[in-house]
């Protein structure tokens, strides 16, 4: 069911880009590469806020920054979620919601990317799902496509994707969530701790709501050190099993 929390716009927001623009097959993607040809990649597969949010971007190139080339393509098509005047934010999800599923086209157009990357020599992909993103990086877990997986404020989950993973996994949830709670956080972590052979790391932050990693206030320091909390333990993550 569709909620508000994944639609609530974020605090108004600046950064100025490190990375570019490109297009790759049928997909928009900014890209940020640290080094001519490094061997790793994360590809962040956003919430319903789409590509272009300036706090998501500003993650992108934090995480290229430590070495990693980053690739956030743009899943909606230049129709990321906008509120319309006049519309309630459940209103406008639910009109928008069924124009942009998680599954299958952005499945398809992530194994293409993969695909792209791997032509450019990259040999581990890492996938970073917020909310919407979260299902699409846990179907690529299922799947076998990547190496690694970071599930930030999920969404859309249901506990047979979770028993279904073949690949390290990271799910980092909120205390105040009404798409995925402590307590469907906490049931899957019992689902994975029943799956020995798969690496795993689950945390739910205190006092946070629903998007915090990428929707926070940058003047308020302690919601920038929640999510710099949350950002350095995708990095820690990634550079243990990428």
């Amino acid at each position: 069911m569709a909620s508000v929390e994944c639609c609530v716009p974020a605090p108004p927001a600046h950064h100025t880009s490190g990375g570019v623009v490109e297009t790759w097959g049928a997909i928009s993607v900014y890209i940020n590469s640290p080094t001519p040809a490094p061997s790793k990649a994360v590809i962040l597969v956003t919430d319903v806020m789409g590509w272009e949010a300036p706090l998501l971007r500003k993650l992108a190139d934090k995480i290229a920054s430590a070495g990693y080339l980053v690739v956030v393509p743009d899943y909606f098509h230049g129709d990321s979620f906008v509120l319309i005047e006049g519309a309630s934010l459940l209103d406008r999800l639910q009109e928008w919601l069924p124009k942009h599923p998680p599954t299958p086209e952005p499945i398809e157009e992530s194994k293409q990317i993969i695909e792209v990357l791997k032509e450019k020599g990259v040999q581990s992909v890492g996938v970073g799902g917020f909310c919407w993103g979260a299902k699409v990086a846990v179907v690529l877990a299922k799947e076998g496509d990547i190496q690694a997986a970071v599930l930030l404020h999920p969404s859309f989950l249901t506990s047979e994707d979770i028993k279904e993973v073949k690949v390290p996994i990271a799910i980092l949830g909120a205390e105040i969530d009404q798409f995925s709670p402590p307590a469907v956080i906490k049931s899957f972590e019992e689902i994975l701790i029943s799956k020995s052979e798969v690496p795993h790391f689950v945390k739910v932050f205190p006092g946070v709501s629903h998007g915090w990693t990428v929707r926070y206030e940058l003047n308020d320091e302690k919601a920038v050190a929640e999510a710099e909390e949350a950002h350095s333990d995708l990095l820690e993550w990634f550079g243990k099993y990428l």
